[in-house]
């Protein structure tokens, strides 16, 4: 049994179901990351084009935008159907379609090719269906990333990250750590802007939840307050579904040395 070190690609990638989701919620750890001089790269699945707001040329262009801001290696998208995001989609095709057609497929075959260490994955709960799917749907990729006889079309070796972690977005789960952004936090928020057609708020045409008058206020209080829990200006929760293995902790701890935090967990 080989026990050589994985070659890697990226050291970290993110996957959204729409364009502007991984910059709302973790747009801040990627802007981290790239200034760390890190590899960082976002797949989205869908265009998109089910949004009331904008069409799918517009979302396209400030994406472009929103990508050179956070300083991303790589920008992909699958172009899956919005609205209509299945773990298991494409299976009812034959076997020897899958490998083409199958979104898990899909999407092992981009963790097989772009060999991110840390992937960044939605919460399972959320209030948008698109994105419950796309958090069963990247965990089941990430499985079958791994299984030698599972194929893709390009095939690739078999492929493990280092970790896995998952972003909460609207619901507000419990983290299992919270990463201080406050120096990329201005990034995060430039980034975010870059979405006009969807974060603006405007008294005419459909309202929506991203482009409501509260909307950016609601999550620079969301970021303020998980940074205030590890005694820093702005935080991102991230939630970890594997227990966590220290080799040092006192390193560890040194490394990750922050002020009193304002605000505990409920030890309930």
């Amino acid at each position: 049994m080989s026990t050589a070190e994985p070659t890697y690609g990226l050291e970290a990638l993110a996957f959204g179901p729409h364009p502007d989701d991984v910059e709302l919620f973790c747009g801040g750890l990627l802007a981290t990351l790239a200034g760390f001089g890190h590899r960082t790269g976002i797949v989205d699945l869908t265009r998109g084009e089910k949004s009331s707001r904008g069409t799918p040329e517009i979302r396209a262009a400030e994406t472009e935008a929103a990508s050179r801001v956070l300083g991303l290696t790589v920008r992909e998208n699958l172009g899956l159907p919005d609205g209509w995001l299945h773990p298991w989609a494409g299976f009812e095709v034959p076997e020897a379609e899958r490998a083409k057609t199958a979104p898990v497929a899909r999407v092992a075959e981009v963790l097989r090719r772009l060999r991110p260490e840390l992937v960044l994955v939605p919460w399972q709960h959320e209030r948008h269906p698109d994105h419950e799917a796309t958090s069963e749907l990247v965990t089941r990729a990430l499985f079958f990333a791994s299984v030698r006889k599972f194929e893709t079309d390009p095939a690739h070796t078999p492929f493990t990250p280092r970790q896995v972690l998952y972003y909460p977005m609207r619901h507000l789960a419990e983290p299992s750590v919270v990463i201080d952004v406050t120096a990329a936090h201005g990034q995060k928020m430039a980034a975010i802007r870059c979405y006009a057609s969807q974060v603006e708020a405007r008294v005419e045409g459909p309202q929506t939840l991203v482009g409501s008058p509260l909307s950016l206020t609601s999550l620079e209080a969301r970021d303020r307050f998980y940074g205030a829990r590890i005694g820093v200006s702005h935080g991102e929760p991230y939630v970890l579904r594997e227990t966590l293995g220290l080799a040092d902790p006192v390193e560890h701890f040194r490394r990750n040395s922050f002020a009193r935090p304002l605000f505990f967990p409920d030890p309930r």
